[in-house]
């Protein structure tokens, strides 16, 4: 296996880890360090939807004690299966809205001044939201309803829109209705799990074709940086919520939309999605 090709999965694996799960949009950034490492081609993209399931499966094991105990009980307890509904709610309407407009939004948003546009609107809305200072209606999951759930779901969907990132308007969702801070983000997370699982196992599906063993080694290598630092950033997230507001990722997100112009201004990225 060549080790230049290992080196750019350990890279892309990493970036994929760090920002899947904050409120700047892990398309726009896989999109630009892809193109940065030459590394946007389909086998690239057949490479992110594998390190982006890596990324889940750390999720599901920071969370792996509460998913046990929401599987075992959810033939008796009452607490475990609104959970559930909650999140299978919460993902309909991007499900339906994904197979509906999914690869019209692709063909017409994803380009560099829409996206770009959408990082800065974002960090517009992050600010905005944080300025209210939502009232806090609800400190714990467990005292979600499946109309909250529905909400939130709602504001996932807007999250079709390239650069947007589901991670902040999942977060944003939660605190603009009443949810704590740490609720918020643990709801994101969670809610996470079927959305990205269904979405990678759609596209898997459509590009099956470009799976081949060979590509084994470098699945393997990105998967696991993937997962490492999606394991890391979830933990440190956490910890950031508990004392910090979201501003410092809408200036982050500020930056990067220029950067977005800039690069493709000067030539440096390929923005296209086949």
């Amino acid at each position: 296996m060549d080790l230049l090709l290992l080196a750019k999965a350990a890279i892309l694996g990493l970036v994929e880890g760090l920002t899947e799960f904050l409120p700047v949009s892990s398309t726009g950034h896989l999109i630009l360090a892809g193109s940065l490492l030459n590394f946007n081609d389909e086998k690239g993209k057949v490479f992110e939807i594998v390190i982006q399931f890596a990324a889940i499966l750390a999720v599901c094991w920071e969370y792996r004690c509460k998913i046990t105990e929401i599987a075992q009980g959810l033939g008796h307890d009452p607490k475990a299966q609104r959970f559930v509904l909650n999140l299978l709610v919460a993902f309909l309407p991007a499900a339906f809205m994904g197979l509906l407009f999914a690869s019209r939004i692709k063909a017409t948003l994803f380009a560099p001044v829409p996206v770009a546009l959408a990082f800065i609107l974002g960090a517009f809305v992050i600010l905005w939201v944080e300025r209210r200072r939502q009232p806090i209606l609800l400190e714990s999951l467990e005292d979600m309803d499946w109309t909250l759930a529905l909400k939130i779901g709602f504001c996932q969907a807007l999250a079709l829109i390239p650069g947007t990132s589901r991670s902040g308007a999942t977060i944003m969702g939660g605190l603009y209705f009443g949810l704590s801070r740490t609720a918020a983000t643990e709801f994101s997370f969670f809610l996470a799990i079927p959305t990205l699982s269904a979405a990678t196992l759609h596209e898997l599906i459509k590009y099956r074709h470009l799976l081949h063993t060979a590509d084994l080694g470098l699945f393997l290598v990105g998967s696991l940086f993937s997962f490492l630092f999606a394991f890391i950033t979830v933990r440190a997230l956490l910890r950031f919520v508990s004392h910090h507001n979201f501003n410092l990722f809408a200036g982050y997100r500020i930056l990067f939309g220029l950067m977005i112009l800039a690069t493709d201004a000067w030539g440096w990225v390929r923005w296209s999605e086949g």
